[in-house]
């Protein structure tokens, strides 16, 4: 979560809330950078993302990465979860905080539920804001999260009468369009953020990276269907603009913790599964898309060569275990999250026995930031974990209206 984000919206308004800077992020020594990555991603805006050559692309760049962060001596395999969450608890002991409340998001929610299972001391309450479940390889199973999160969207819109008659079989329309740019990549000159005109190619990967990015923003949410058709009708204007506003500003390269992100994806879950098996499940989830599309990870992750690239084995098996705890918690799913399916609620709440479930129409991948609903209601659950969770406010909640020009 961006703390300056979480604290405009009034996170900390009654309380004290301490922003965790996880091990090998900003600020952290060593801060395992990787602008190399960042250079990559620019350049890929005029890539044909799907093509093998921008995978070598990406995996030249980590392997750079990795060379240079190699000679500052950091125990690249010592940041994964496990000791992520090791940390964690020693700052509450550090801190002299008796109890506190965990607050997770996204890879959060994966990290939090491994606090509470590896180090249960001191968590008063839980709060898991669009869940990862440990147990459960992302790596496998994340082609759920688009498939579930594109269904409700499409599903919503055939709800409005405006959307229904302007997009009818948008579902159809949308495999149709991702299957025909993969053959076919357009290629648009837009203005990026400077005002200098950059070349976008858009293939059908690029359009799911599009509509992924767009359904965790409300404001945005409303275009996809109208970007959808836009391409399918030859005009890739809209989604040209958002992948050029993608680029990461040479100012801002390196500031992301690569490489606490490829520990922990690397050794907990693509080390654990194989390219042919991850494949044969996206096809499952989403039937119809081509399979160099399905062979990268909803969020543009060549994950089976990065990995290699990064190198590091397998880690310690006792970070898949499932999470048994009766810690109250409270978890908050927004119904068009297209990075983390709803349904994986389902997989951790067996073993969390005192936990309240809520489920957000119309809201994208990380409820709480922007819905005053869920920032109440998570107020109100801290203040008293064993209230009945008032959910008005839920089912008052209303899918916002979809663009039709």
């Amino acid at each position: 979560m961006n703390a300056a984000g979480a604290v405009a919206a009034g996170m900390n308004a009654d309380r004290d809330v301490i922003f965790v800077n996880q091990r090998g992020t900003l600020h952290s020594d060593p801060h395992l950078s990787c602008p190399e990555m960042d250079e990559f991603v620019t350049q890929a805006i005029g890539l044909v993302y799907q093509a093998a050559s921008t995978a070598a692309l990406d995996a030249a760049a980590i392997v750079a990465c990795r060379t240079r962060l190699a000679r500052s001596a950091a125990d690249l395999a010592a940041y994964d979860t496990i000791q992520n969450a090791a940390d964690i608890a020693d700052l509450r002991v550090a801190l002299g905080i008796n109890e506190w409340n965990v607050y997770g998001v996204s890879y959060g929610t994966d990290l939090a539920q491994q606090l509470v299972r590896d180090h249960p001391q001191g968590i008063r309450t839980l709060i898991l804001d669009s869940v990862v479940p440990p147990s459960q390889n992302l790596i496998d199973t994340w082609w759920q999260a688009p498939a579930s999160g594109l269904a409700a969207i499409f599903a919503a819109c055939a709800a409005q009468r405006t959307c229904a008659g302007t997009y009818p079989d948008l579902a159809t329309l949308f495999i149709a369009t991702v299957n025909k740019l993969s053959v076919k990549p357009a290629e648009i000159d837009v203005k990026d953020a400077s005002g200098r005109v950059v070349r976008v190619t858009i293939d059908g990967f690029k359009l799911i990276a599009v509509a992924l990015e767009w359904s965790a923003a409300a404001g945005k949410v409303v275009d996809i269907p109208r970007m959808v058709d836009n391409l399918a009708n030859g005009d890739g204007m809209l989604a040209a603009a958002a992948i050029a506003a993608g680029d990461v500003p040479v100012t801002q390269r390196g500031l992301l913790g690569a490489g606490l992100a490829l520990g922990a994806y690397c050794q907990e879950m693509a080390a654990w599964t194989d390219p042919e098996r991850a494949l044969a499940q996206a096809r499952i989830a989403m039937p119809g898309l081509p399979d160099p599309v399905l062979r990268i990870t909803p969020t543009g992750s060549f994950i089976f060569d990065d990995c290699r690239a990064w190198g590091l084995g397998r880690s310690d098996p006792s970070s898949l275990a499932p999470v048994v705890s009766n810690v109250p918690t409270l978890i908050l799913a927004g119904t068009f999250d297209m990075s983390t399916a709803p349904s994986w609620v389902d997989v951790v709440t067996p073993g969390l026995g005192n936990a309240v479930v809520l489920r957000f129409p119309g809201v994208g991948h990380g409820v709480l930031p922007g819905s005053a609903c869920a920032q109440t209601i998570m107020t109100a659950f801290i203040d008293n974990p064993k209230a009945a969770v008032d959910r008005s406010c839920v089912e008052n909640t209303t899918v916002p209206t979809f663009s039709t020009r």
